[in-house]
């Protein structure tokens, strides 16, 4: 893809926006079909605050199926204006549909975003780190080019900015640090519909990465994690005083694989009785709705469920294309419970030093019922869409949980939650 330089035309752009306002100085991503959601989720949640430090926590609205993306706000410039962004551990740069001008960009709920003055130069340590294992081609050392590609083809080209955030921790306190961002002046949609979103908010274990850039300003421990609610919502939080660590199981992350949230490898079991299947190499991936095997494993489960399902009460529901494998009933279903007892709860076993941490999918964490009525394996095969030996833990699959990411302790740790409600703080607010 030709690399546009944008760096003249950049700037005369914002040299003309200061004129009108005051401006101070990737990754696994499957076929997913993403509409736009703006439900508010007002409440409380059941986790204690250990007040320590400082936290921002945002709502997250969407779902796994219908809607089949989440999305957060975050409001960025000055003038801060609101973004609706999909919120991805899988990839590091955050980036906005950016009008600098865009050569091609898709449907957004919001006006393009207007950069700021502040390029981020080639040779800076956060252009570096982003292209890193690799160097930046230097064309124009006023300007870090990027681009982004996902596994359904999408990408995102443009450049890297700096900007204002604006953020209300949970101490009360308005957090306004200025981060690198991506431009993006041409993005590429994937095979799936257009996400109607306004850009991507990078989670993952790089430099780039919000999260990071906000540890290394000394605002906050580099810590991320989100509680996804069965029915829809739940929320985000940076930061590390919106849980109780000693109520969580914590693994370490994989050295092997440090561009991804990964526990290392698994053992499957099923039913509480082993597969057979094991150095199942794992990543989590919150950009992922879906959960992916192998296509060994993949197969090995398929069967595995087939072999228990009473054909009595349900058989393969072959014109539902919802999912590959669906199932309907003597009737349509109306939520996962009505079926959960024909399914067989699954576990993941990770290994470490001689201490095994369990990971848990019940049938609501693997199981959706389609629009038809029928239910639907949420476990597709990864070797389908290109991840080789590459298992996904997903969004259906971190349900009612609570995951947590810590970058300084290298640990990834899980908790079963009610995440229909916000963390309580007697400070914390949403909106500007």
């Amino acid at each position: 893809m030709k690399r546009v330089k944008v760096g003249l035309w950049l700037w005369a752009l914002v040299l003309f926006m200061g004129l009108c306002t005051t401006i101070s100085s990737a990754a696994f991503l499957e076929n997913r079909h993403r509409r736009k959601s703006t439900h508010p989720v007002p409440g409380t949640s059941s986790f204690e605050l250990n007040r320590v430090g400082s936290s921002v926590v945002f709502p997250i609205h969407g779902n796994v199926y219908p809607i089949g993306f989440y999305n957060v706000t975050l409001n960025i410039g000055q003038p801060p204006k609101p973004y609706f962004l999909d919120p991805d551990t899988g990839s590091d740069l955050t980036w906005l549909q950016c009008d600098a001008p865009c050569v091609q960009c898709t449907e957004t709920p919001h006006p393009l975003y207007r950069p700021s003055n502040d390029l981020v130069g080639c040779r800076d340590p956060l252009c570096i780190a982003l292209h890193l294992p690799g160097t930046p081609k230097c064309d124009n050392p006023e300007q870090c080019d990027y681009e982004v590609e996902y596994a359904d083809g999408g990408s995102s080209l443009g450049v890297l900015v700096k900007d204002a955030f604006y953020f209300n921790s949970t101490k009360g306190d308005q957090l306004k640090p200025r981060l690198a961002l991506g431009c993006g002046y041409d993005q590429v949609p994937g095979s799936s519909h257009p996400l109607p979103l306004d850009g991507v908010l990078g989670l993952g274990r790089g430099k780039t990465s919000i999260v990071s850039q906000l540890h290394s300003q000394g605002l906050m421990r580099n810590v991320v994690g989100h509680c996804l609610s069965g029915r829809g919502g739940g929320f985000l939080f940076f930061g590390d005083n919106v849980y109780d660590s000693s109520r969580v199981d914590w693994t370490p992350m994989s050295s092997d694989y440090l561009k991804h949230y990964s526990p290392g490898s698994a053992e499957l079991r099923f039913d509480g009785k082993p597969t057979g299947l094991k150095n199942l190499l794992t990543v989590f991936d919150s950009g992922s709705s879906y959960t992916y095997l192998t296509s060994q494993a993949y197969q090995t489960l398929t069967f595995l469920i087939k072999r228990e399902l009473p054909r009595k009460v349900l058989r393969e529901a072959t014109d539902d294309q919802t999912l590959p494998l669906c199932w309907k009933g003597k009737r349509p279903f109306k939520r996962v419970s009505d079926v959960r007892k024909y399914f067989k709860p699954l576990a993941l076993d990770f290994t470490t030093g001689g201490k095994t941490k369990t990971y848990e999918l019940p049938p609501e964490a693997y199981l959706i019922v389609s629009s038809k009525g029928n239910v639907c394996l949420g476990i597709l095969n990864g070797s389908e869409i290109g991840l080789q030996n590459s298992n996904i833990i997903g969004d259906i699959s971190m349900q009612d949980k609570m995951v947590i990411y810590d970058n300084e302790k290298q640990m990834i740790g899980w908790a079963s939650a009610n995440c229909d409600k916000l963390p309580k703080t007697s400070s914390f607010s949403i909106g500007w």
